[in-house]
């Protein structure tokens, strides 16, 4: 526990260095004060006039009346055309397949009656060809036709405000990379730091800032700290170690990080890799506190290799197959619905679980490559486990307890969606809720009292990764991100890379640097469109699209860099034994590494394959 007390001193209890904090906050006004570009204020009019100008557009194309002049149902129609015309969803099919609950969602007034009129109107009377043809007018309408100098009074007053919360979210950006990266505030501070900035700038409410700090992800990270905690206390996770590593016949750390490749990588193409993390997480904890002695009694490089080695496994292994993260089923969707291929789940792992065959050795190596601990056999831990474990006994009723009831958290974990999809459920729970009702579970089992939380979970942590949920969100719904990606593809096509694999390489590029700063499910809804409509310009028809999907989609699970960049990245930081530096130790090369090997698997395997008999570009 001296490291841990040791991190938490260079951590939480240090005051701000205001030498350092100066930097970012400077900067962040800096940006505030410079002349908004121009690309910025044409995304704003997009994100804020975009909808009006495109629904006004849609109803005089299909009712030849202005909006304000429509009944319910056909504004309803148009309404939400313009809705999935954003989501890049412009198929006839995908808009019958909306319901009443997705009207609600998007906040989308939709009365029974209305509904059913809407939806009987686009199935009789617009056939598919015209339907798509609307919809690529809409798009066109919105990116093309709709001009930030041509508005004017309230348009322009709306459009402003667009651009204002996109420059406030580019300096937000630089501030909290800053910090993070420089330490010169205390993390959690950070995360504060985000929604005190959104709220006085006028990009959000006072009530909206606190709704948007909690999500179910952000759950699901405070209900798995809180069942490792229960782990540990009751001793689960040395019966479940000793278990995985008995039969290892030389237990060097090399070795074990190589089976937590092995084991974690693949299973997170299928599994959550926030469950992964939490799972494993008290397991390496568990390794590194039984390898110390009295000659080595502290050893923070095997540390950060354990946590690190478990983060990385997590983070490779999800672009395996479509279930192993949103971005991949984003990815299908939107080739799916703007032209019309599509990427069955059998063909999706042949394309890409190669990926994980080569990240793994190299992972492996980098890991290896940048922690150089003192303490190389954990022989020892081995046998100070067998002892412990001989001490305890058979299972007693609280081990017995968490077991049972983690066991049933991993079961809703696996089947929370599809059982919800199927009818099962009435209601769709969501993995946070699953957690933290395990969590629960254990105080009123027993098996834990609040003190045990209190003291062993990292609350910092939880504050932590609500910040980052209310940073990506901020940079998706203030249209920063797509202002980015937009901005960088520009720049770089009158040098040639605006086709064919250099064109792959900017745009995986992008995608990895957004996705350190955003969850990797919204940046590959905010470049996908963008990169799949300029695949669409330049090798229409081509395998280049379906290729462009995949691409995007494993770009964006490298946020390898940063503590916000994934969910397992943040609760291994919940040992106490990580810097925000340590992860830059690793993720930097990886980040570099990872899009190499993307760009070679699809040079010499994806283009020699082909895509069922769709031409080559």
């Amino acid at each position: 526990m001296g490291e841990r007390d040791k991190q938490k001193v260079t951590g939480y209890d240090k005051y701000v260095d205001w030498k350092i904090f100066s930097i970012p906050v400077v900067l962040f006004f800096l940006i505030l004060l410079m002349p908004t570009p121009g690309g910025m204020k044409d995304v704003g009019a997009e994100y804020k006039v975009g909808p009006k100008a495109v629904i006004a557009y849609l109803s005089q194309e299909l009712f030849g009346a202005q909006s304000t002049e429509l009944p319910q149902w056909q504004l309803l129609t148009a309404q939400m055309m313009e809705r999935n015309m954003r989501m890049g969803a412009l198929t006839k099919a995908r808009f019958l397949k909306r319901n009443e609950k997705w009207c609600k969602k998007y906040k989308i007034p939709a009365a029974g009656a209305n509904f059913k009129r809407a939806h009987a109107f686009i199935k009789n009377e617009v056939d598919d060809a015209r339907f798509l043809a609307l919809m690529e007018g809409a798009l066109k309408q919105r990116r093309d036709v709709l001009d930030y100098g041509a508005l004017s009074g309230k348009d322009k007053a709306a459009a402003d405000k667009g651009s204002w919360h996109i420059k406030v979210a580019i300096a937000m950006v630089v501030f909290v990379v800053l910090c993070f990266l420089t330490e010169c505030i205390p993390l959690p501070g950070v995360a504060f730091c985000i929604g005190l900035i959104l709220v006085f700038t006028g990009v959000v409410t006072r009530k909206q800032v606190a709704m948007l700090y909690w999500s179910d992800a952000c759950w699901f990270i405070m209900g798995s700290l809180m069942f490792a905690a229960a782990f540990v206390k009751t001793g689960v996770d040395k019966r479940v170690c000793l278990l995985m590593f008995e039969k290892l016949a030389v237990p060097n750390v090399r070795w074990i990080t190589l089976i937590f490749f092995l084991i974690i990588t693949p299973l997170a193409a299928f599994i959550s890799d926030h469950a992964l993390a939490a799972m494993f997480l008290p397991i390496g904890m568990l390794l590194y506190q039984n390898s110390l002695t009295s000659e080595v009694p502290e050893d923070p490089e095997l540390a950060k290799m354990l946590m690190i080695g478990i983060a990385m496994a997590c983070n490779i292994g999800g672009p395996g197959a479509p279930s192993g993260g949103a971005r991949n089923v984003i990815m299908m969707t939107y080739l799916t619905d703007m032209f019309g291929f599509d990427i069955g789940y059998f063909q999706w792992i042949t394309y890409c679980f190669p990926y994980l065959f080569v990240m793994i050795p190299i992972t492996w190596l980098i890991v290896n490559w940048r922690f150089k601990p003192r303490v190389t056999s954990l022989a020892p831990a081995m046998d100070h486990l067998r002892v412990e474990i001989h001490k305890m006994g058979p299972w007693n009723r609280k081990q017995i307890i968490a077991l049972v009831v983690f066991l049933v958290m991993v079961f809703g974990w696996f089947t929370e969606k599809e059982f919800y999809n199927l009818g099962i459920y009435p209601i769709r729970l969501g993995i946070g809720v699953i957690a933290v009702a395990g969590a629960v579970a254990y105080l009123l089992t027993g098996v834990v009292n609040w003190r045990d939380y209190h003291e062993k979970v990292d609350w910092g942590v939880v504050w932590l990764y609500a910040g980052a949920i209310i940073f990506g969100r901020t940079l998706d719904t203030t249209g920063a991100a797509y202002w980015l990606a937009r901005t960088v593809i520009d720049f770089l096509a009158p040098f040639g890379m605006d086709s064919g694999l250099p064109l792959m390489a900017v745009s995986n590029g992008l995608t990895a640097v957004l996705t350190n700063l955003m969850a990797d499910g919204p940046a590959a809804a905010a470049v996908g469109p963008i990169t799949l409509n300029m695949a669409g310009l330049v090798h229409p028809g081509t395998t280049f699209l379906p290729f462009m999907a995949m691409s995007t989609a494993i770009a964006s699970s490298f946020a390898y860099c940063l503590i916000i960049g994934t969910p397992p990245n943040a609760i291994v930081y919940a040992s106490g034994y990580l810097e925000p530096k340590d992860y830059l130790r690793v993720g930097l090369p990886l980040w570099f590494v990872a899009n190499a090997v993307l760009l070679l698997l699809t040079g010499a395997y994806w283009v020699l394959r082909g895509f069922n008999a769709l031409p080559g570009f």
